[in-house]
């Protein structure tokens, strides 16, 4: 049987969704590697849309799971449908809708929230000792929901992410776009991705570092 690896997506753009970029590279390496991949996203609202081209705020109402099935070429399934005993192990690519529309990073930081079945796919694949990957600022919506664990993850060099993270109990660990972190006790892998950058052929580095490590964890 192939592995099953999930790639949980936050929309479609870097600005309000899931950075294009990171979420192809994803797909291409464990593509690349032969695993099943299991695309998923919450039926759930934007907490806003975003014009890529301005960067300010429209005045338009999205779909997660909508926008997500974009990158996913319509293969998608919606979140609450998936469990921990469908996946062998779960990778979430960054974007800032990884922590505006997975969990409330973005907005409130470590008071904020984290969906309700973001959180618990993540406990249950913590619980059940299947490996989860983050890029970017995933590992932030990550921390959030397991922060009872202290998760050791990455987020780069940005100092007011890493010291709302490091408040709840998250420990960081610098590294740079072509590096990853990882957290053996809890099979936690992240890289910095976009964080860092500077470009594609950069964070394309680490992704690929990411995702083999990922795997053969399975």
């Amino acid at each position: 049987m192939k592995k099953k690896v999930g790639v949980l997506l936050s929309g479609c753009g870097v600005f309000d969704g899931s950075e294009i970029h990171e979420a192809v590279l994803t797909l291409l390496f464990l593509d690349r590697l032969g695993v099943e991949i299991v695309c998923m996203a919450p039926d759930i609202p934007q907490a806003h849309v975003v014009n890529h081209l301005t960067q300010e705020e429209m005045k338009e109402t999205r779909n997660v799971l909508l926008e997500s099935a974009r990158i996913a070429r319509g293969e998608i399934k919606n979140l609450k449908d998936v469990k921990s005993a469908n996946l062998d192990a779960l990778i979430i690519p960054g974007g800032f809708g990884a922590a505006k529309n997975l969990s409330e990073f973005a907005f409130k930081g470590p008071g904020g929230a984290v969906n309700l079945d973001v959180s618990r796919l993540l406990d249950d694949m913590l619980s059940d000792r299947k490996p989860i990957g983050a890029l970017c600022i995933a590992p932030a919506t990550v921390g959030m929901a397991l922060k009872d664990h202290s998760p050791t993850l990455t987020v780069g060099t940005h100092e007011e992410t890493i010291q709302a993270l490091e408040s709840m109990g998250v420990k960081h660990k610098t590294c740079m776009a072509d590096e990853i972190v990882f957290d053996e006790k809890n099979r936690i892998v992240t890289t910095p991705a976009y964080m860092i950058g500077p470009g594609i052929k950069d964070v394309a580095q680490g992704i690929e570092k990411l995702v083999e490590k990922i795997v053969s964890m399975i």
